[in-house]
């Protein structure tokens, strides 16, 4: 499970004149067990003028989708992979691989090479990423992407799962949620020695950097997201320019939309034996 990405070139950073969101937004808290696995919860704050359908229409199509720029420095009416809005500097290209669904949308059975880095406007190519991952779940809910060995079980997952939330019957937002697994569950010597060269390449470290990329990540989608969905009844010609942003007041909210939850996630990460039954990855979400 390769994250060498020190060879790529990271395409120029975009300019698209948004407020990214600060780590503050979220709460974010790592347990990690006494045979080195480790679990990370991270709770967003409420994203908002998206809807959960528009997300998991995104997670669908993103890797094929191409948006033609404007108003945009250096990508004056250039057609760039949608995964550059997505982030505005840490993406370099993600791609769909193996059995899609019908239109090559991503599907569970499918896999997913993605290539980034973390922080990549500070850190460089500290924390990269350059691996292929399964993709094992696809909803209206969430997502779920990771590495399962063959007799030996999941040895990583990525699990997001969002939903609409309403206030007196108005929808105000979406609740953004994701954990991940990182080792095997097992105590045996084997176990321990994957996760600890599991540990080498996606530990505590690049974990915490991972924090403030995907908190810039998701926040990203009140920018963009809703302007590509208006757009989805012909995704082969779809336009951005800053001037469509529906949302650009930064959010007020700190430590994430439900800090309750997150603690109870937390805890019952620490409880049990198996964090893989907890995070349940191919099922519907808890949320």
């Amino acid at each position: 499970m390769s994250n060498s990405a020190t060879s790529l070139t990271m395409p120029e950073a975009r300019q698209f004149g948004w407020s990214l969101r600060d780590i503050s937004t979220s709460g974010f808290e790592l347990h990690k067990r006494a045979n080195g696995q480790f679990c990370v919860v991270l709770n967003h704050a409420l994203l908002r003028g998206v809807r959960a359908d528009m997300i998991a229409w995104w997670f669908q199509n993103f890797a094929n989708l191409k948006v033609r720029l404007s108003g945009v420095p250096s990508y004056e009416d250039t057609e760039v992979p949608a995964y550059y809005l997505w982030h505005p500097y840490d993406h370099h290209s993600a791609t769909l691989l193996g059995k899609t669904g019908p239109g090559g949308v991503a599907q569970a059975g499918a896999k997913i090479h993605i290539r980034e880095a973390m922080q990549y406007d500070k850190l460089g190519w500290k924390y990269p990423v350059d691996t292929q991952l399964n993709i094992l779940y696809v909803g209206p809910d969430g997502w779920a992407m990771g590495k399962v060995l063959s007799v030996l079980g999941p040895a990583m997952v990525l699990r997001i799962s969002f939903k609409d939330v309403f206030e007196e019957g108005v929808h105000v937002g979406v609740h953004y949620h994701y954990e991940i697994v990182v080792g095997l569950s097992g105590s045996d010597f084997i176990s321990r020695r994957i996760n600890r060269k599991l540990v080498a390449s996606y530990g505590p470290e690049f974990f915490e950097a991972w924090q403030t990329h995907n908190v810039i990540e998701v926040g990203t989608f009140e920018n963009f997201l809703a302007p590509l969905c208006a757009q989805s009844s012909d995704p082969t010609s779809l336009h951005y320019h800053p001037d469509m942003n529906p949302v650009v007041e930064p959010t007020a909210e700190r430590g994430g939309y439900d800090r309750n939850l997150l603690a109870a996630r937390v805890e019952a990460y620490r409880q049990t034996d198996d964090p893989y039954q907890v995070q349940a990855f191919a099922e519907r979400s808890f949320l």
